[in-house]
C-alpha cells in the first residue's frame, strides 16, 4: 500500500497523535549497548550509533541524555517520496518558537519536540491542518 503524495490531502489529514511518555536521543557504540530495552528508532552516524529510547530506558541503562522530549506521529500514512509535508509542519512549528526532530516511517512522520513544548506543538499542528 503506497501512502499519500499531495500536499495539501497529506495537512488536512495529518491527525497529530501525542504519545505517552518522554523520550531522549543517546549515542552508543553499537546496539549491543541498547539490548533489553525497546529502540524506538536508530541512526548509525560515524560517531556512533544514535538510538531514541523512552528516558526510563535510557537511565536504566546508564546512558547520557540532556534534552527531554515528546514524541508526536502524524497518523496519515504519507509516502516517502511526499514533497513538502516536512517543509510545512517544520515551518510552522519553527515561527511557534518550537525544535522539532523528524523521523520518517514507512507508514508515518515521527515529531519529537521538547517536552514542554507537546501541547503548543499539537496545538500548532492541528491548527496547519485546519487551515490547510
Amino acid at each position: 500500500m503506497t501512502g499519500e503524495t499531495s500536499l495539501s490531502a497529506l495537512l488536512r489529514s495529518m491527525d497529530p497523535e501525542l504519545n505517552v511518555g518522554d523520550y531522549v536521543f543517546c549515542t552508543v557504540a553499537d546496539g549491543s549497548h541498547v539490548q533489553g530495552v525497546e529502540v524506538i528508532g536508530s541512526f548509525r552516524e560515524r560517531e556512533g550509533l544514535t538510538v531514541i529510547l523512552e528516558r526510563s530506558q535510557a537511565q536504566q541503562l546508564g546512558l547520557a541524555s540532556d534534552y527531554v522530549m515528546a514524541w508526536i506521529t502524524l497518523t496519515v500514512h504519507s509516502s516517502l517520496a511526499a514533497v513538502g509535508l516536512t517543509a510545512a509542519f517544520a515551518s510552522a512549528l519553527g515561527q511557534a518558537g518550537i525544535s522539532c526532530n523528524v523521523v520518517a516511517g514507512f507508514y508515518h512522520d515521527h515529531l519529537f519536540v521538547g517536552k514542554d513544548d507537546a501541547l503548543k506543538a499539537m496545538t500548532t499542528l492541528r491548527a496547519l491542518a485546519t487551515n490547510a
